[in-house]
């Protein structure tokens, strides 16, 4: 069988083309990774198209922005820390409008000048809407194509390729989601135990194999019970989801919180000792302790916390035997007073 297409000449699909789209087709359905499904569309459509550099944007729905979630030729490196916004530029307007945006060299649009991503003369571009079954989740933009390839045939094949795209970038966020909810606790939007376990299993195993030490604080909020006699459970739900979010503003950027159970919390700091884990948790217990948390109701209210720190290697190198430590301490100073950070 041979499959033609027509246009003023009949002329046949090349192999070469259909291999691109069969396995890329292929290459979509082998994996739920994200960045793997970008590098795969990447790479295939560069066997497709020439041009001077090809672009991959990812819709950011809570700015309402586009970002470079990859670029060819490295070009990603130059734009990392590059916006567009809905709207504005060939990207912006192409994910507005849900429409694909074909600019040949002889025109000058303006909006080819509100482009100011690529650091690079752009004379011509094809733009197109990555579109799932849930709406637009990007655009890829390719920049400088040869001219002799900006024609119907191109933009028809792309097209097939972009909706295969837009669908596995799809289906990979929605797992993606799925496996945030196994790890996350309802209430505070933290990671849960389960995730702690596996996440400190891992920082456990690189402290035996490298020696890197890895800390844990264990937190207990003082006398919370009182604010659910007093206030009611949905007031306590609330204060513990503010608590667990003002946990992650007071934690350094490479340490993770969890919500332990309760009114429980933990803080896991990686590549961290036990002078440096004492100190960090100090600091971050008074600026808990000094925060005011203002309920939906009007309320205002503050929390105290009894928190025991746990080291490895120092205290042990297994899971458990960590979380034993610093759960002792813990409750050593819900002994002795609460309120205070004990570390050994």
């Amino acid at each position: 069988m041979v499959l033609t297409m027509k246009n003023e000449t009949e002329e046949r699909i090349p192999l070469d083309d259909l291999l691109v789209f069969h396995q890329l087709a292929r290459s979509l359905t082998s994996s739920f990774d994200l960045d793997t499904i970008l590098r795969t569309i990447l790479e295939h459509m560069e066997r497709f198209i020439e041009a001077e550099l090809w672009t991959l944007l990812m819709l950011d729905e809570e700015r309402n922005e586009l970002y470079y979630a990859i670029a060819s030729g490295g070009g990603q490196n130059a734009l990392r820390d590059l916006r567009v916004k809905v709207g504005e530029g060939v990207a912006g307007w192409v994910v507005a409008h849900g429409e694909t945006l074909i600019v040949p060299e002889t025109a000058d649009d303006p909006r080819l000048r509100s482009e100011g991503a690529p650091r690079r003369a752009v004379r011509s571009v094809i733009a197109m809407p990555l579109r799932g079954r849930k709406g637009t989740q990007g655009a890829i933009e390719i920049l400088n194509p040869r001219s002799d390839q900006m024609n119907d045939y191109t933009v028809a094949f792309l097209h097939i390729l972009a909706d295969h795209a837009a669908i596995a970038i799809e289906n990979a966020r929605d797992v993606a989601r799925i496996q945030q909810l196994t790890i996350t606790d309802d209430t505070t939007g933290l990671y849960n135990v389960r995730h702690l376990y596996s996440v400190l299993g891992r920082e456990l195993e690189r402290c035996r194999k490298e020696n890197v030490p890895v800390s844990l604080a264990f937190l207990d909020l003082d006398r919370f019970k009182l604010v659910n006699d007093a206030h009611g459970h949905l007031v306590g739900s609330e204060l513990l989801a503010a608590t667990g979010r003002r946990l992650q503003e007071l934690s350094r950027t490479c340490d993770e919180c969890f919500r332990y159970g309760g009114d429980e919390f933990v803080i896991l700091m990686p590549h961290t000792g036990a002078d440096a884990a004492l100190t960090q948790c100090l600091t971050l217990h008074r600026a808990l302790t000094e925060s005011g948390f203002e309920m939906k109701c009007g309320l205002k209210l503050k929390v105290s916390a009894s928190v025991g720190l746990a080291s490895a290697p120092r205290d042990g190198i297994s899971l458990h035997t960590i979380i034993r430590a610093a759960d002792a301490r813990m409750y050593t100073v819900k002994n002795s007073g609460r309120g205070q950070v004990r570390g050994t």
